[in-house]
This record gives structure tokens, C-alpha cells and sequence, in this order.
């Protein structure tokens, strides 16, 4: 994929205009607190598969004091996360899995083009690639930061057994 290539131009996405905030994402995402790595969705087009939401990088971030100490950069695998919670929300928000739970399946061909630091807004895009009904989703991704790649690639979702991990932890599964 060149680095150009768009899954979505910037152009056809208002930052300003939020369609889920981030209680709206937490009624279809697990994680809390630190792992929270969504700011807010911005877009979502069911017919084409794409989403896009973005990430608001601050000096709070729990990584900032350890990676980098004296140049804070985000992770690369905080910027996945961040894209796989982007495809969970959309897979969950529209039911494509049937699943309780979506965790990582994998990821290939993921490069890291530009650093990502505080006070930068990760934008990200996701578009379905293909979908076995509760069985995987695969997705294309990007981060852009002010119109720039600087991280794309393709993740893998998958259904996690969330009875048997609950029953495991000894926790009921909700």
C-alpha cells in the first residue's frame, strides 16, 4: 500500500462532528481506564465498511514517562490497539461477529511510517476486508496525524470464549 493511498480521504470526515463519544464507545468496548485508547468515532459508512474515530495523545498517557523518558513517543503497539478497539467498536456497533467479546487474531503488514507524540491527534480509519460470521473479521487500517500516515497495516478480530476465560478468573460472564 502506498503511503498515499487512503483508505478514506481526510476531507471526507468532520473531526468536529462526533457521532459516539466515549460513553457511546464504552457500551460496545471492554476496556477501562489506561486501555481506553479512543477519544471519540467520527464516522461511520456501513455500505463502504469503514469507521473512522481518533485518539487524543496527552501527556498523561501511562507510557509517557517510560517511552521515551527525555522523548515521549506513542508505542507502535498502543497504535494498534488503538485501531483494533476502532474495529471492535464497529464490529460490535453492527453486529458482524455475534460475539460477546473481540480480541486480537493478528496483524500483518504493519508499518510504522511517522512518530506519534504528545499533544497529537491519532486519527484512525478501519474498512472491513472480509467477515466469517462468528468465526474472524479482517480489517485495513491507518493512523494519520494532520493528513499523514504514520502507522497502517491489517488486523485480525476474532470472538473470544468469554464464558470459559469468566470461568477461569472466576468472574460471571455478563
Amino acid at each position: 500500500m502506498a503511503p498515499r493511498d487512503y483508505i478514506i480521504h481526510p476531507s471526507e470526515y468532520d473531526l468536529d462532528h462526533v457521532i459516539a463519544d466515549i460513553h457511546e464507545i464504552r457500551r460496545w468496548n471492554m476496556q477501562r481506564f489506561e486501555m481506553e485508547q479512543l477519544t471519540a468515532i467520527v464516522h461511520e459508512d456501513q455500505s463502504r465498511g469503514l469507521c473512522v474515530g481518533y485518539k487524543d495523545i496527552t501527556r498523561d498517557e501511562f507510557w509517557v514517562r517510560g517511552h521515551f523518558p527525555v522523548m515521549p513517543l506513542m508505542p507502535g503497539v498502543m497504535m494498534c490497539e488503538a485501531a483494533a478497539q476502532l474495529s471492535s467498536y464497529y464490529t460490535h456497533r453492527y453486529n458482524l461477529l455475534d460475539a460477546k467479546v473481540i480480541g486480537f487474531g493478528g496483524l500483518e503488514e504493519v508499518r510504522f511510517r511517522e512518530p506519534v507524540v504528545p499533544g497529537d491527534r491519532l486519527v484512525i480509519a478501519v474498512e472491513r476486508v472480509r467477515v466469517r460470521p462468528r468465526a474472524m473479521i479482517v480489517c485495513r487500517f491507518q493512523g494519520l496525524v494532520r493528513d499523514r500516515i504514520v502507522v497502517d497495516g491489517m488486523i485480525k478480530g476474532v470472538p473470544l470464549p468469554v464464558d470459559a476465560l469468566a470461568s477461569i478468573a472466576g468472574t460471571p460472564a455478563e
